[in-house]
């Protein structure tokens, strides 16, 4: 047998000691039919998301704090190597996929907007009045690699890592995570028709375990570390934290992330769900609604917020004028279109292009574009 076939089936016969509730390689399913290498498919995928161009611009995009000038602060990057190293540590534990987490972990926030949930926030109303569909970063994520990376002909990714970062919607916190076993169709369905109805968006479940690990993984990798954050910035005190949170998880981010973490794995561990006890279930909710208060609310002004909007809204329309008019020189088609293949030009409206091309800036281009064109 070649070297490289032993190598290969080395890589697949790890997996035969997971838990048999984690996702095999042997169950990837890919939109397209396609040749495996030496990689697992999910090791693959991973290689996939961090080599796009999509993943560096990470380095400058928003996690809660958009302009400030300090380097310790987050930046999304750091937030979605944190998601994927707790992940992996709780899959770790429980016996998981570790390929399939990573590759979900690193690429869930693809889709994020500048400026970050302000930003999205925005563009999700421009979409709305534009379009009649609503913007999602999660699914902003799954369309980056279905049809955006790679010139415009889309990366093909496994569903269940597509699926991941459809599902992962931090924002939505339940004690139980409970896989829902989807086909590629039901995956497709269930895509389509989120970008429909920003309702179901929200009730969409993973189909893999290891995309409910995922999910609560993106809750644990902010909720700390958005207040270090604060606390740096002299933004809030360590002591304002309620001692009804502190004392079940801790008062700062190591703390936080121990105790939500030896929690779930005490209380999944063999199970086909992730689970949180009913006492720290209780104090993440109280610690989440801590944070909108006291950071989230209050990250940015009033006076940013307004010039903000008003800059995402002059910079859609001007983009779109000049998509409209075919000017050439825009950066809309020196920057975007210029490599895409036929086939997304052809079959996406200018709108939606305008969209896809104000999601995909960093924090610090947006604010150029918006200086030129305003």
């Amino acid at each position: 047998m070649d070297v490289l076939e032993i190598i290969k089936e080395n890589l697949y016969l790890k997996e035969e000691n997971l838990s048999i509730y984690a996702c095999k390689s042997s169950d990837a399913i890919r939109i397209k039919e396609a040749k495996e290498d030496i990689r697992p498919p999910f090791f693959h995928d991973t290689d996939t998301i961090i080599h796009s161009s999509s993943f560096a611009r990470y380095m400058n995009k928003t996690q809660v704090y958009s302009f400030e000038k300090h380097d310790h602060i987050s930046r999304r990057m750091l937030h979605v190597q944190l998601v994927s190293k707790i992940a992996r540590t709780i899959g770790r534990c429980l016996n998981l996929n570790e390929d399939l987490i990573e590759a979900i972990g690193l690429g869930h926030d693809i889709g994020h907007t500048p400026l970050g949930h302000m930003g999205e926030r925005f563009l999700n109303e421009i979409s709305q009045k534009e379009l009649g569909i609503p913007f999602m970063h999660n699914l902003q994520s799954v369309r980056t690699f279905m049809t955006l990376s790679n010139n415009g002909k889309g990366n093909n990714l496994t569903i269940q890592t597509l699926d991941g970062m459809m599902c992962h919607n931090g924002e939505m916190l339940e004690n139980i995570y409970k896989p829902r076993p989807k086909t590629k169709d039901e995956f497709i369905l269930d895509y389509l028709r989120s970008c429909q109805d920003k309702d179901y968006a929200n009730k969409v479940r993973p189909m893999t375990l290891e995309g409910c690990v995922v999910r609560i993984s993106d809750v644990i990798a902010y909720i700390g570390r958005d207040i270090e954050d604060a606390i740096i910035l002299g933004k809030l005190k360590r002591d304002q934290i309620p001692e009804e949170i502190t004392k079940v998880l801790g008062n700062n981010n190591r703390e936080i992330i121990n105790s939500i973490v030896l929690d779930i794995v005490k209380n999944s561990f063999g199970k086909n769900e992730i689970v949180l006890s009913k006492e720290v279930f209780e104090a993440v909710n109280k610690l989440k609604a801590f944070n909108y208060e006291n950071i989230y609310n209050n990250a940015n002004t009033k006076e940013e917020v307004a010039y903000y909007k008003e800059g995402i809204n002059k910079l859609y329309y001007s983009l779109l004028d000049d998509l409209k008019n075919n000017k050439e020189n825009s950066k809309i088609y020196k920057m975007f279109l210029l490599n895409m293949d036929k086939s997304y030009i052809e079959n996406t409206s200018d709108k939606q292009i305008v969209i896809d091309f104000i999601a995909g800036m960093t924090d610090d281009y947006f604010l150029e574009q918006v200086k030129e064109c305003c």
